[in-house]
C-alpha cells in the first residue's frame, strides 16, 4: 500500500527532467551562446536544475553529451560532496 509520502515522491519524480531532456535542452541552446560564456551558462544551467530538484543520479546519467555541460555537472557534484563534508565536520564535537 502506498502512503502519502511515497505518492508525493512519485509525483515529484514524474515532473522532473530526465537526463535526456537535460541534454536535449542544453544542445538546443548551446549553439546560440557566445563561446566565451558557455562555461558560465552551463554552470548556471546546472545550478538552476539542481534548484528545481534534479537528483545527483540524473546529473551523473546526463554526463557524456557535451564536454562543457559535463564539466559543469562534475563541478556541481564535487561541490555538493564538499558541502556535505563541511556539514559533517561542523557537527563534530
Amino acid at each position: 500500500m502506498l502512503n502519502l509520502q511515497h505518492l508525493l515522491f512519485l509525483r515529484r519524480q514524474k515532473n522532473m527532467l530526465n537526463e535526456t531532456q537535460i541534454s536535449d535542452i542544453w544542445l538546443m541552446f548551446v549553439e546560440y551562446l557566445d563561446k566565451k560564456q558557455t562555461e558560465t551558462v552551463a554552470e548556471r544551467y546546472v545550478d538552476l536544475l539542481a534548484d528545481f530538484g534534479v537528483s545527483d543520479r540524473v546529473f551523473k546519467e546526463a554526463i557524456g553529451v557535451d564536454e562543457t555541460l559535463d564539466q559543469a555537472i562534475s563541478y556541481y557534484l564535487n561541490d555538493d560532496v564538499d558541502s556535505e563534508d563541511e556539514d559533517i565536520q561542523e557537527l563534530d564535537f
